[in-house]
This record gives structure tokens, C-alpha cells and sequence, in this order.
């Protein structure tokens, strides 16, 4: 009986304990992914108020999310947002056009409603940039479930070797984020990205991407933020959505060129400089000076060696008693009838990733001036909320 006991409360705790198993000490999946922080994107899109302010926060340099360079020019790539809506839930998907007729997906948003005024949202990264079932949501308060995988009890939680403060949410105030709001306006369309591969915003400019060490010692003084409010998850809340996806019609994007690429093993070059780690934990004390900081950053471990597998095209059956996905229709998108004039403009801005790097710019690329004047939205330094 008492077998029995122990068997039923590790099947009770098994998202939680699911996720944890998948969360690597040094904050590396070895995939992609990594050069895009799902925690970082998701504290983003609670602060902003549209979609459209989001996609442009988040290929904001400033703002240092995007960090994904996935067809290899040496400069960040642009992150089209756009919202499929299917049974009144919203799947805003983030894509990188690859080229004119090519597009990766990078992760989508799933926010659905489970009342008249509350709303569940879950970050789901691709299979292809971040393995499979990679999801991240806020640490709801519900009953029987496990606050935060990594829970030890008095409202902390240990993550990356440090303690962090719990900050538990609720549908209810999910619901209240600017964001949310705007998207269940009645009067609200569905916010289709309008640039495409070539046609960018006049206040885009790409940047050179930054080594991964230097991206996670920046983003590693957010922990306590990004671990006190969010977590990892084991499974999907709304039960269609993997069908919808993954199945067949749906409106998920591959890349011929992503693919090659990872196959070649282009993307592990990002992590060679393991010493940047300081330069980036410097950059964020610089721009955050008030900001709780941790005491000092654990070393780098050796980052997990790519899978081919998780890239490969999947097959993978709906859950049982979940049906396929009938075929998507999808919003039209209000493109107008002539392209946008404005030309991508030619980075001037001193290179901050290490020199030893070639910096090799393609030859066609069209040049432009920079705008005398670039917003500049830095994120909402949160007062310290955890034990660093």
C-alpha cells in the first residue's frame, strides 16, 4: 500500500517533474533556441499593449530577446508575428522569413479563455529550435497543481543553482494584461505581421548577433524575474492545440535552409566563446545598475550536443481522443497593393561581437540611412522580488 502511495503522488507531480528533468543547469538546450529567451519574450509580451508593439520590442536591439541569426549572414534575424484565431483561441505565432518563399517557425503563444474574464496562455517553442513540448507559462495558482517545477516549499522555487521568490497569477489577472485585453477587443482583427523577406520597418536594423555566453550572462541576472513568475510545463492546456499544429494542414512553416544548415551543424559556432559570459553579466549591471544582480554567475557548463532527431520532420500522433485538424483558414492579410519603398538600411553601428568573428555582409543587400531617431523601449526594471 505503501508502494502504491508513493506511485500516486509521482504520477500526481508529473508535469512538474517532467519539466524539471528537461531544465539544463547552465540554461542551454544545445538547440537554436537558445539564442531566443521564451522567458524574456514572454515577460515582453506581458508588458506591452498590441501585437504590433510587440514584434516591434522584439527586434529592438535594445531590448537584446532576439538573438536568432537562422540563415547565417552574421545578422539577427527580423520575427514576423502574426495571430491565427481557430475556435476562439488565439495562436500568435513568431516566424523568420528564411527568403522569399521560405519560413521558420520559432514558437507560438496560446492564449484561450476559460471564463468570462479569464484567459490561459502558454509559450510553445518549435520542435525544430527547442525540442519537443518546450512550454513555459506563469505559475498559476490552481489547486493540486505544483507551483513551479523546481519547488521546495515556502513559496521559493531553485532554478540554475540560486532560489528564487514564487510570484503566483491567475487566470483572472492573465486576463488583465494590456495584451490580452487588446486581442478580445470586440472590434479587434486578427494582426497579420505586413513586412516580409527584404521589406522591414524604416526603424529596423539588423544587428550582429551576440555569442551565446554573452546573451546568457546578459539574461541571467533576469532569473530571478523570469523563474519567480514563470515555469516550465508538461503538458498542453488547450487540448486541440498539438493537432492543430503538428497535424496534418496545418499552418506550421518548415525551412529547406534551416534545416540544412542544422544538419551541418552551423549553429553550434555560437557557443565558442565561453569567456564572453562576464562581458555580457557586465553589459546588463551597465544598463540595469539598480537592479538586483546575482552574487556571481555559475560557470558554463558543456552545452548538450545537437539531436538530429528533434529536427527531422514529425509524424507524431494526436493525443488519444483528440481529433485532426480540420483544414485553417487563415486571415487575409491586409498587404498593400504595391511593396513598402522602404529599403532595409545598412548597419553602421560598431560591431559588439568579438572581431575574431568575420562580420561578412552580403553583397546585394540594399543600403539606406539610418533614421535620425530610433525608439528606444527598455524593459520595466521590476523591484527585486527574490534572494539573489
Amino acid at each position: 500500500m505503501f508502494m502504491r502511495i508513493l506511485l500516486f503522488l509521482f504520477l500526481l507531480a508529473g508535469p512538474g517533474g517532467l519539466a524539471a528533468q528537461q531544465t539544463n543547469t547552465n540554461g542551454a538546450l544545445g538547440l537554436p533556441g537558445d539564442n531566443l529567451n521564451l522567458y524574456a519574450a514572454l515577460k515582453l509580451f506581458q508588458e506591452c499593449k498590441t501585437l504590433e508593439e510587440f514584434e516591434q520590442k522584439l527586434n529592438d536591439e535594445e531590448q537584446k530577446i532576439n538573438n536568432l541569426d537562422l540563415d547565417g549572414n552574421n545578422e539577427t534575424d527580423y520575427i514576423h508575428v502574426s495571430d491565427q484565431v481557430k475556435d476562439g483561441v488565439h495562436n500568435i505565432t513568431l516566424e523568420i522569413a528564411l527568403s522569399e518563399n521560405e519560413k521558420q517557425a520559432v514558437a507560438v503563444f496560446i492564449v484561450s479563455k476559460t471564463g468570462e474574464e479569464e484567459v490561459q496562455i502558454q509559450v510553445v517553442g518549435d520542435e525544430d529550435l527547442y525540442g519537443k513540448d518546450y512550454i513555459i507559462e506563469p505559475n498559476y495558482e490552481e489547486a493540486g497543481g505544483t507551483p513551479n517545477p523546481g519547488y521546495t516549499g515556502n513559496n521559493t522555487a531553485r532554478e540554475e543553482g540560486e532560489t528564487y521568490e514564487l510570484r503566483s497569477t491567475s487566470f483572472r489577472e492573465v486576463y488583465q494584461w494590456p495584451i490580452i485585453r487588446f486581442i478580445y477587443v470586440p472590434a479587434y482583427r486578427p494582426w497579420l505581421s505586413p513586412w516580409y523577406r527584404g521589406y522591414y520597418p524604416s526603424w529596423w536594423r539588423p544587428w550582429r548577433p551576440y555569442w551565446w555566453h554573452w546573451y546568457y550572462g546578459y539574461h541571467y541576472h533576469w532569473n530571478y524575474w523570469y523563474y519567480g513568475y514563470y515555469r516550465r510545463w508538461g503538458w498542453y492546456r488547450y487540448q486541440h492545440w498539438h493537432s492543430w499544429y503538428y497535424g496534418p494542414g496545418s499552418w506550421r512553416q518548415r525551412s529547406g535552409t534551416y534545416h540544412a544548415r542544422y544538419k551541418a551543424g552551423d549553429y553550434r559556432k555560437t557557443y565558442s566563446r565561453p569567456e564572453s559570459v562576464t562581458d555580457g553579466s557586465a553589459a546588463f549591471k551597465t544598463r540595469f545598475p539598480t537592479a538586483p544582480t546575482a552574487a556571481k554567475l555559475p560557470p558554463p557548463a558543456k552545452v548538450p550536443t545537437f539531436e538530429p532527431s528533434l529536427v527531422k520532420p514529425v509524424s507524431r500522433p494526436a493525443p488519444t481522443g483528440q481529433p485532426s485538424k480540420p483544414g485553417v483558414t487563415k486571415p487575409a492579410v491586409n498587404r498593400p497593393a504595391t511593396k513598402p519603398t522602404v529599403t532595409r538600411p545598412q548597419p553602421a553601428k560598431p560591431v559588439t561581437r568579438p572581431s575574431s568573428k568575420p562580420a561578412t555582409k552580403p553583397a546585394t543587400r540594399p543600403t539606406g540611412t539610418r533614421p535620425a531617431t530610433r525608439p528606444v523601449s527598455k524593459p520595466v526594471t521590476p523591484a527585486k522580488n527574490g534572494n539573489n
